[in-house]
C-alpha cells in the first residue's frame, strides 16, 4: 500500500518562497506524482505533475514560471519548489499518485492515492 507524507507547509509572506516535500513509501516509485491544491470553499485544484523519470512536467498556468515540481528517486521524494508567492496561493496542498500512465497529467481523475495535505498561508 503506498503512503504519501507532504511537509513543507507554513506562514510565508508575499513574495516569498516555501519548499514541499512528498515522501513515498510502499511503491517502486516509478509513479507519475502531482501536488493539487484545496482553499477554502473551492474545488481541489491542479498545480503540477511530473512522470516518474523527470522528462515530462506540467503547471497550472497561474504558477508556471513560479513552481518548479521535481523528483528525488534516491529518497523517494517528489518537491515542489514555490517562489514568488501571492495571497491567492494560500491553500492546503496535496500529494498524489498515478500508476496508470507514464505522462504527467492535469486531470484529477487519473490520480489514485493521496496525502493527507499541508498548509500554506501566503501572507499579504
Amino acid at each position: 500500500q503506498v503512503h504519501l507524507i507532504e511537509s513543507g507547509g507554513g506562514l510565508v509572506q508575499a513574495g516569498g518562497s516555501l519548499r514541499l516535500s512528498c515522501t513515498v513509501t510502499g511503491s517502486t516509485f516509478r509513479d507519475t506524482m502531482g501536488w493539487f491544491r484545496q482553499a477554502p470553499g473551492k474545488e481541489r485544484q491542479f498545480v503540477a505533475s511530473i512522470n516518474w523519470s523527470g522528462s515530462q512536467t506540467a503547471y497550472e498556468a497561474s504558477v508556471e514560471g513560479r513552481f518548479t515540481i521535481s523528483m528525488d528517486n534516491a529518497k523517494n521524494m517528489v518537491l515542489l519548489q514555490m517562489n514568488s508567492l501571492k495571497p491567492e496561493d494560500t491553500a492546503v496542498y496535496y500529494c498524489a499518485g498515478t500508476g496508470r500512465t507514464s505522462r504527467a497529467v492535469v486531470d484529477i481523475a487519473w490520480y489514485d492515492y493521496w496525502g493527507q495535505g499541508t498548509q500554506v498561508t501566503v501572507s499579504s
